[in-house]
């Protein structure tokens, strides 16, 4: 969750760790800190965002050319000075910065205690800074030693980075369940939780693999080797990444600008695998495996959050296309029960950042039980791209934004090619409708950009709900899962509580919240439940209910019983969520910007939820 930094080289580190630091926010922004090595090691951390650290060192010794930088998500403590990261050991001559958590932390911090030690703070790192700093003097071994036998001994994930006073040439790291990539530039090195950080300083990368440890030195020496001591050969990769990327573009925020590129984004994901021409959909890695999958007895898609939603909209895809049983899952369950999962099974996981921790477990099971995985991610080489058989990118760009909105239409899009692939070679829908659908899927980038200029519209009918306290999001089918996406958006960023519904459902219990002061959202396309959806406005209405809803262009009789409308183009059925979703994204942009809600980094949240 956390976002670390590191730099190790002959220029000046601080500004390179605080421009790390501020491209990493979106993993976390409880506290921020950075450790810089020149003699000794200047400690300085903050609660607060990186801004606050920035202000908070004006007036300190910045000086040194290596350094480590955190920025904190708050697990084990409160948000405050103290624990925030680096944490330091107890002779203050070892600095450590930590992405995870340490599980067996209280027994260590318990014997370590009994030793003669003293914490300052709440939290499981400095408990592990402190096990190295033992491990040292007792074994009476280097740094990179100390942290190889220290990690023997803890259980948990981490992506950890340490430096030394007594060793002020090399920086150690180390990583487990967490992301971690070194880049390597001239006689330099930098260390990120991610690639946004090293991109504009060199596009040479190692990604650190599961249980590895790197060392690197001033005079440019690499070495890497596991945590059971043995040597590995580095793998250096080229970064498929611009500047530009990970830039506002002149956009007030990170999500608005995601908003807009949804359009790109999913022209993207359809790029050199849709061919409308020859009717053709080529993804590599259902090809690879195609029998298995084609002749698989369920497919089971596990997944968290946003991604777990897309899941939802595969489930209908996948059943209703290509008539294959579908299952969904929230990973952080499916991993902890014992679910019946064989050979015959095609375990699907969706992660945008490819590190989703519960994801990542719920694969180990579905490996365990040699059943085929299959994993659609946003970033590559990621762990999730690694541990699977099979997958796809699906090439959205990063998504800084904490609130997930060109992700989640570009793992609709993948899993709409997956689904409809699978249904062209089992035969299951007719050739004149598979090429009717896929001719529709290539014009829908086209179709975005007509939702998107309804913004004003939107804007206007958010600074109407801005000041509301719950809201209904309501939708049938296809759209049932976009109503649980656009209330999703809704609370993430805007703090509003909002609860998505399958629309029947709502004489079920929620229609007892409808009143004048309740907003709903009904998501009601044209499609095979629309009669049923105006039956469902007309419940609302008569309750004095507000009702917004998302209808087909052309929409004569909707218009005249709702009291808004936000129109998108007409679609087929099986692809309206790759339209109906955008409005209600608009509408959770505009109505948090309008209740002075930080868009782009909302309270408790962090972006790639690398822990339980």
């Amino acid at each position: 969750m956390c976002g670390i930094v590191a730099y190790i080289g002959h220029r000046d580190a601080y500004p390179i760790l605080i421009k790390g630091l501020q491209r990493l926010e979106y993993r976390g922004y409880d506290s921020a800190g950075i450790a810089l090595l020149n003699e000794q090691i200047n400690v300085y951390k903050k609660k607060g965002k990186v801004q606050d650290l920035v202000d908070h060192t004006e007036d300190k010794n910045i000086n040194g050319s290596i350094g480590i930088g955190h920025t904190r998500w708050a697990t084990h403590g409160e948000p405050n000075d103290v624990n925030a990261h680096p944490h330091f050991s107890g002779d203050q001559q070892i600095a450590l910065i930590h992405n995870g958590i340490i599980e067996n932390y209280n027994s260590i911090k318990t014997a370590l205690i009994k030793d003669g030690h003293h914490f300052s703070s709440e939290t499981d790192t400095e408990v592990l800074v402190h096990l190295i700093e033992a491990i040292q003097q007792k074994e009476n071994v280097d740094l990179e030693e100390a942290v190889r036998i220290a990690l023997t001994k803890v259980v948990g994930a981490y992506a950890i980075v340490v430096l030394s006073k007594k060793e002020p040439t090399k920086i150690v790291a180390a990583r487990k369940g967490s992301p971690l990539v070194v880049g390597i530039g001239e006689k330099e090195f930098f260390l990120a939780s991610d690639a946004s950080p090293i991109v504009e300083y060199t596009k040479n990368v190692v990604y650190i693999k599961e249980e590895e440890i790197v060392t690197l030195s001033v005079d440019g020496e690499l070495s890497l080797k596991t945590i059971g001591n043995e040597i590995q050969l580095p793998f250096i990769q080229e970064l498929d990444l611009k500047i530009e990327a990970i830039e506002k573009g002149g956009y007030e925020h990170y999500m608005l600008k995601e908003i807009h590129q949804q359009p790109t984004t999913i022209a993207d994901a359809m790029r050199g695998r849709l061919n409308v021409k020859k009717g053709l959909i080529v993804l590599g890695g259902v090809l690879e495996f195609e029998n298995r999958i084609k002749n698989a007895d369920r497919l089971i898609i596990v997944a968290c959050g946003t991604s777990w939603i897309a899941g939802l909209i595969g489930e209908y895809l996948f059943e209703d296309l290509a008539r294959i049983p579908t299952e969904v899952e929230y990973a952080s369950e499916f991993r902890y029960r014992n679910p019946i999962i064989d050979n015959k099974d095609v375990v699907i996981a969706i992660s945008q950042s490819g590190e989703t921790a519960d994801t990542l477990a719920a694969l180990d099971l579905a490996n365990e039980k040699e059943a085929l995985t299959y994993g659609i991610c946003n970033v590559v080489g990621s762990s999730i791209a690694r541990v699977t058989d099979a997958g796809s990118y699906i090439h959205a760009g990063p998504e800084i934004g904490v609130a997930s909105t060109k992700a989640f239409t570009g793992q609709i899009t993948l899993l709409t090619l997956m689904a409809l692939q699978l249904a062209h070679n089992r035969g299951t829908i007719s050739q004149s409708y598979y090429f009717q659908l896929i001719n529709e899927l290539e014009s829908l980038p086209q179709k975005i950009k007509k939702v998107v200029e309804q913004d004003a519209k939107i804007r206007y009918i958010a600074n109407l709900w801005k000041d509301a306290e719950n809201a209904l999001y309501l939708g049938r089918g296809f759209n049932f899962p976009v109503a649980l996406e656009g209330a999703l958006k809704l609370k993430e960023i805007s703090y509003i509580h909002a609860e998505g519904y399958p629309a029947a459902e709502m004489k079920h219990g929620p229609i007892a919240l409808i009143d004048e002061n309740m907003p709903v959202v009904m998501i009601a396309t044209s499609g095979s439940t629309r009669e049923k959806l105006i039956s469902n406005i007309q419940e609302v209405k008569a309750r004095k209910g507000k009702v917004l809803a998302i209808i087909t262009e052309g929409d004569e009789h909707i218009p005249q019983i709702a009291d808004y409308c936000i129109e998108i183009p007409k679609t087929e059925e099986p692809l309206t969520p790759l339209l109906s979703v955008i409005p209600l994204q608009l509408l959770a942009y505009h109505i948090a910007v309008l209740r002075g809600c930080d868009v782009d980094q909302p309270r408790n949240l962090a972006k790639s939820v690398t822990v339980e």
